[in-house]
């Protein structure tokens, strides 16, 4: 069996599909590429046995066949290799792959393609057409609070509904949470499913930069995502999510509105002072004045700033992980959020000030308790 192709053009292709291959010492034969060559086109896949990604590309060849090459040594050998055609060679019984550049010859030893793991097919699927700037967002407004608590799996993944009225996304790890919500994507049919934190990192660091409509397929054990000469499926996680709504506080009468990057600023430099273990920080809010400040017994740190606000409701004082605070600000978009309580131990939900009325973001993080034994200095 043999092919020529381009260094550039092969190498992008592998590197698009790479993540999804496994380092695994129980399916060594994981630790490649399967190389299917079919009418002039090569046929890329790489798998984990949960999440696996195909590509394809046009090569010089008259053959079929397949084969499948070790991800990394190939991978290190294209990166140093200059754009130029390089040819493989296939040796079908004993499996040598031979590549010829201008200037070299490398050789190495690859496994039958008919041993690779089958990569699954889509059978009694629905769909829906999400455009890639849409899902694109909502991957990043919702992945930085999935969970990585193995025992509760539902927690793992982003949790996705599907409904004629909008599409949702949701994530949580007890901590906190983010829901995206858009009303201008819809589906025929209500559906939801809960998709694999892993299978959407690779889904981010792959969406085209144009805004391609992404085929989304799914039944009860996998989605598929199609898009361009990409194609993923991984395996759904199968729990049942939390009743998440049930958890966001309705009616909060104390709402305050500040500058985001003011507010993600300070809350940055007076974490660096919490005690390490909590990440403890102090709001106290009251009139148009936001007090932020915190503390470390251990290590006689504190650090107090005041911030200008706008502010409806009681004079109150609350306590937050400063770390939660600051991913949610930072994957907030916007000049100005709006941070939305009701008493010192509920929940509070941050939203952006100005929005497309298409999109809906809300985040919501739980509160701590403060050690109320302990007075601070005034700003």
């Amino acid at each position: 069996m043999k092919f020529v192709v381009s260094t550039s053009t092969l190498l992008k292709q592998l590197q698009a599909v790479n993540g999804a291959s496994s380092s695994s010492t129980v399916l060594p034969i994981l630790d490649n590429f399967l190389f299917e060559l079919k009418d002039g086109t090569l046929i890329i896949s790489a798998t984990d046995l949960q999440t696996s990604m195909t590509t394809s590309l046009p090569v010089e060849s008259e053959e079929n066949g397949k084969i499948a090459i070790p991800s990394k040594i190939l991978i290190d050998t294209l990166k140093t290799l200059p754009d130029q055609p390089i040819s493989f060679t296939i040796d079908n019984s004993t499996f040598a792959i031979e590549i010829n550049a201008d200037n070299g010859r490398y050789k190495l030893s690859g496994e039958n393609g008919e041993d690779f793991p089958k990569i699954p097919e889509v059978e009694n699927a629905s769909s829906v057409g999400l455009p890639a700037s849409v899902l694109a967002e909502a991957i990043n407004k919702t992945l930085f609070a999935v969970s990585n608590d193995e025992l509760r799996p539902a927690m793992t993944g982003v949790y996705c509904e599907l409904s004629p009225e909008h599409i949702t996304f949701v994530s949580t790890d007890a901590h906190k949470l983010a829901r995206y919500r858009r009303k201008d994507t819809r589906s025929d049919s209500a559906a939801s499913f809960i998709i694999p934190k892993k299978a959407l990192v690779l889904l981010k660091s792959s969406l085209p930069a144009e805004d391609l409509t992404v085929s989304v397929k799914y039944n009860h054990t996998s989605a598929f995502f199609h898009f361009g000469n990409i194609h993923l499926i991984c395996r759904l996680i199968d729990e049942r999510y939390p009743d998440y709504e049930a958890i966001i506080p309705r009616n909060n009468p104390n709402k305050l509105t500040i500058d985001r990057s003011l507010f993600l600023n300070c809350l940055k430099r007076v974490v660096i002072f919490a005690n390490k273990a909590t990440n403890q920080v102090r709001l106290k809010v009251g009139g148009n004045e936001l007090n932020i400040s915190s503390e470390d017994l251990d290590f006689s740190n504190e650090a107090h700033e005041r911030l200008s606000c706008q502010y409806e409701g009681q004079d109150m004082e609350i306590g937050f992980n400063a770390k939660f605070l600051i991913e949610m600000l930072s994957n907030l978009s916007g000049e100005e959020v709006i941070f939305e309580m009701s008493t010192p131990n509920r929940a509070g939900l941050l939203s952006p000030q100005a929005h497309d009325q298409e999109e809906e973001v809300l985040m919501l993080v739980m509160p701590v308790m403060l050690n109320t034994h302990v007075s601070l200095n005034k700003v």
